[in-house]
């Protein structure tokens, strides 16, 4: 059985439940910070899956970097409506995955750059 690559399912995984996010704050009317937290939260994946074409270990960090930025983007938005109120919605599942996340892509970045 092939072992799967921890970073690219569960970036892909949130993605998906960002886009289920993205779909219910539609429904409640919030059309702004939606369109952010959709843009941002996908790219975390996007970024990761790029990052398994590298050519060169500098170029594997920088794409890891560039998630890793994603994902803390996407940390504010999720706490900004979070505490906002805009939505009702329960954004603790949410915090948790980008917590993970970002420490997972943190690890990475910075194995990555030794040597």
């Amino acid at each position: 059985m092939k072992k799967g690559n921890i970073i690219l399912d569960k970036s892909f995984d949130f993605a998906l439940s960002i886009i289920e996010l993205y779909k219910k704050m539609i429904e409640q009317k919030e059309y702004i910070l939606s369109k952010q937290i959709l843009r941002s939260g996908t790219s975390i994946g996007a970024n990761v899956e790029e990052s398994t074409a590298a050519i060169s270990k500098k170029d594997f960090t920088a794409k890891m970097s560039i998630a890793s930025k994603e994902a803390r983007e996407t940390r504010y938005w999720i706490r900004l409506l979070d505490k906002s109120k805009l939505v009702n919605i329960d954004f603790n599942t949410h915090l948790n995955d980008i917590e993970q996340l970002i420490n997972i892509l943190t690890a990475i970045v910075k194995t990555s750059q030794l040597k």
